[in-house]
């Protein structure tokens, strides 16, 4: 049923584009729907037409709700075969920030859990020594999480800070948080993939089998192929978190604090930390931002004099240390030793325990109260670098220091990450640096609150000119989650790896059907199925 279905749309599309429409198409597509796997409901095709950014809106023609991967693979291969040139994009959770998963007058691939079949148990490899976890593309990381916990007491073991992302999105583009100086990004913990290519193709890769593909779609932007299955890597989870946070007024000594940190990443567990990362406050009120309430009480907020630190930004090191409950007796003394260490200011130690799963979920909770406040569906103009160790003096004077000003509009993350623990095979790039930080300016656009400051114009033409700075200043950032809007751009953006990119787009998405949302490289020029992309 479901071939005829996909077949029916694309006879229906090709139809209406050579010789023009004899009945309306939606009604025809409603009949074709049959099941409901594929649908043209106003109030699922308006869903699929935005995501969390909230600052480009492109209506597909249809969404489809998949029940495996051969669904997806028979409604690529469709539109491939098509007479009529027809874009693909998967979509997860919808948190892309810049259109990146639209498919204006295509179809959507909603892969969030619908009817796929049960996820499978976590298993042991002998050839790893390691376990690991087949996982749905469309997975929430938390759905993941609680999975894996339940079966084993086991859990990945990198993450990002939010967990209400798909597997195959974050995959798409790296994953990263405070655990990655220790394992990688998420890319790094993956041993094979399932990844319908674009021209329909089911494919199983992994670095010994298809090895191309898989390191192409690993940080691939959803370029080379949709994600259906991925195995991942897992650790034994501890049971608690110590999560610690400590200011400093010093730029200097904040970033040689971090960059001592993740030097650790090879030191044995007691002597490093499993987490770090960082902030920026650049105003009063972020000393109590939406990161803080598992601290301080919105009662008893936090005031720069307590601290000792009346005057400029202060910058924040977060860190965890994991534990059983067997070591708890042992906690304080290994934490204080790491701290030792460090260089904050002395009145600024601020401390708190709580669950592993707790910690790993805290940003979901930050949601709950901003959804009761009406300030999480607001756009987002966001903005994610990566900045060369060696320059981020630089970017601090330039842009903390300057073109912000005191007003952030969200949290501005900042930390190091170790290059060697990502694999240059795949299709992310980072700066040439052993050691880069990211930066990411997490901006939330209040359009009603009267404050030009607050508006999405304003916050996006400040974007533009942190990367302006970034050009003129010759710091050699790259953007993470990238938007760029020209080939031109995107040939800067990969620099050596551009014509890798170029080959292995011919190779799995000839047609450039997959993920055009990215803009990378432009729809074809006219609606012949005789388009195929060369390098």
């Amino acid at each position: 049923m479901a071939h005829t279905v996909l077949l029916l749309l694309f006879v229906i599309c090709g139809l209406t584009s050579t010789v023009g429409p004899t009945v309306e198409p939606a009604e025809m597509l409603l009949r074709a729907a049959g099941e409901g796997q594929l649908s043209l409901d106003p109030w699922e095709v308006a869903a699929a037409a935005v995501d969390f950014g909230g600052v480009a809106r492109a209506e597909p023609l249809a969404v489809m709700r998949p029940g495996g991967a051969g669904d997806v693979a028979r409604l690529v291969r469709a539109a491939y075969r098509s007479a009529r040139w027809f874009p693909v994009s998967a979509r997860g959770h919808g948190h892309s920030t810049n259109g990146q998963a639209l498919a204006p007058g295509g179809v959507v691939v909603q892969m969030s859990r619908g009817r796929i079949a049960p996820r499978p148990m976590p298993a042991y490899s002998a050839s790893t020594g390691e376990y690991y976890v087949d996982v749905w593309g469309g997975d929430l990381w938390v759905d993941v999480l609680n999975w894996t916990l339940a079966n084993g007491g086991l859990a990945p073991k990198s993450w990002t800070d939010y967990l209400y992302l798909s597997v195959g999105g974050t995959l798409s583009n790296a994953g990263i948080s405070g655990q990655a100086f220790h394992h990688g990004p998420q890319i790094s913990d993956v041993y094979e993939l399932d990844v319908v290519t674009g021209k329909g193709e089911l494919i199983t890769c992994s670095e010994e089998q298809n090895s191309e593909l898989f390191h192409g779609v690993l940080g691939g932007l959803g370029q080379f192929g949709i994600i259906t299955r991925a195995r991942i890597a897992l650790e034994t989870a501890p049971h608690r978190v110590r999560w610690i946070r400590v200011l400093y007024s010093d730029f200097a000594a904040f970033t040689r604090d971090q960059e001592l940190l993740v030097s650790l990443h090879g030191a044995h567990r007691s002597e490093s930390f499993d987490y770090v990362e960082g902030f920026v406050i650049v105003d009063e009120g972020l000393v109590n931002n939406w990161r803080s309430s598992f601290f301080f009480s919105p009662k008893n907020p936090v005031k720069r004099s307590s601290v000792h630190a009346n005057a400029g930004l202060l910058y924040c090191l977060e860190m965890t240390k994991n534990y059983d409950d067997s070591a708890a007796d042992s906690i304080d003394e290994v934490v204080e030793a790491l701290l030792g260490q460090l260089g904050y200011i002395p009145a600024s130690v601020f401390t708190t325990d709580l669950p592993y799963v707790d910690f790993l979920d805290r940003v979901h909770k930050a949601e709950m109260r901003l959804r009761a406040k009406g300030l999480w569906a607001v756009p987002h103009p966001w903005l994610n670098l990566f900045v060369p160790a060696s320059r981020i003096a630089d970017f601090d004077r330039g842009v903390f220091r300057g073109i912000l000003g005191n007003k952030s509009s969200g949290p501005i993350l900042i930390y190091p990450m170790n290059k060697h623990k990502w694999d240059d095979r795949s299709s992310v790039v980072t700066p040439h640096e052993d050691m880069f930080y990211l930066v990411a300016f997490l901006r939330s656009a209040l359009p009603d609150s009267g404050d030009p400051t607050q508006s999405l114009e304003y916050l996006s033409r400040q974007n533009k000119k942190i990367l302006d700075f970034c050009d003129d200043a010759g710091i050699e950032i790259k953007q993470y989650l990238p938007v760029h809007r020209s080939r031109a751009e995107w040939a800067r953006h990969f620099g050596p790896k551009w014509g890798r990119f170029l080959r292995r787009k011919a190779q799995f998405d000839p047609k450039c059907m997959l993920a055009t949302g990215q803009a990378i490289l432009p729809p074809p020029p006219s609606s012949s199925s005789s388009f195929v992309f060369r390098w």
